[in-house]
């Protein structure tokens, strides 16, 4: 392979949320090494247990075997201290988006790990190479972008920062390949990368066709999927990320791009009246009887 990265064989994960979780479950099962890092005991439980449910459905379902199964939780463990991560080849920062918070992880790990390990980020939105900068290993730091359910979803948006070298690129797309995954090169580290920034002005523009009266949420929501064969109509999906996040999404676009991505009004009033989706029981559409 040549150059400073060797093969990556343990990997290790920084966030046992809902993304770290399934970032760990999916290398777990394609054979590598994972250590999970979450300071706190609660977060570190409930990732092991959604992992030993979800393998359990996966043997019940007969998408693998008990004995997969078994060797997947034996290459995982999880950590109450950054410093068991030392011996990474790779660590994925999966921590919520606060860039303080990324940028003290950041400056930890360059501390801990050997020279040519690589640093990821899992953000959807933050500056790759705001985070590099904070390391002495910029050309080793990338984003590694997976989308939620990371055991479902195939696609990986692997980001260059300022400073990424084309070896990094390429130790994580081979990386991408071994995890059962696709990755697309985002050559350029620009605020949503490839799918949010195609995303979020289609979500916006929805709202815009709701709040002109052009169409009701169901036909808007219909048209899509039956005109253009997307699984989710626009309104189900806001309802799922959250309508919070997508406003959240969108005045940071606006502060980096421009005011064409400013959010509409009738989404301001979604969020101000805590109608922000699924988590909510409510969003744009009504999810407290079980809803759609």
């Amino acid at each position: 392979m040549g150059g400073m990265h060797m093969g990556i064989g343990m990997i290790g994960v920084v966030g046992a949320g809902t993304m770290g979780t399934g970032i760990a479950q999916v290398a777990a099962a394609s054979g590598f090494e994972v250590k999970v890092f979450d300071e706190f005991e609660a977060a570190r439980q409930r990732s092991i247990a959604a992992i030993q449910r979800l393998s359990a459905s996966s043997v019940a379902k007969g998408r693998s075997t008990e004995e997969e199964r078994a060797a997947m939780l034996a290459r995982l463990c999880y950590a109450d201290d950054l410093g068991e991560l030392a011996d990474a080849d790779l660590v994925v920062e999966a921590v919520t988006e606060v860039l303080d918070v990324k940028l003290e992880i950041f400056r930890r790990l360059d501390a801990l790990l050997a020279p040519g390990a690589i640093l990821a980020s899992n953000t959807s939105s933050m500056s790759i190479t705001a985070l590099a900068a904070v390391t002495g290993r910029p050309a080793s730091v990338a984003g590694l972008h997976f989308f939620n359910p990371a055991q479902v979803m195939k696609l990986v948006e692997i980001v260059r920062g300022y400073h990424t070298s084309d070896e990094t690129v390429r130790a994580l797309r081979e990386l991408c390949g071994r995890l059962g995954k696709t990755g697309i090169e985002v050559k350029r580290d620009t605020p949503g990368f490839v799918v949010n920034r195609l995303l979020l002005p289609q979500l916006r523009e929805a709202v815009k066709i709701l709040e002109e009266g052009v169409a009701s949420i169901e036909d808007i929501d219909t048209a899509m999927k039956l005109g253009l064969g997307h699984p989710m109509g626009p309104f189900e999906l806001q309802d799922l990320i959250g309508v919070d996040v997508c406003q959240s999404i969108l005045d940071y676009f606006r502060a980096e791009m421009g005011d064409e991505y400013t959010p509409p009004v009738l989404m301001k009033q979604m969020v101000s009246a805590g109608m922000m989706g699924r988590k909510t029981g409510r969003g744009w559409h009504d999810y407290a009887g079980g809803g759609k």
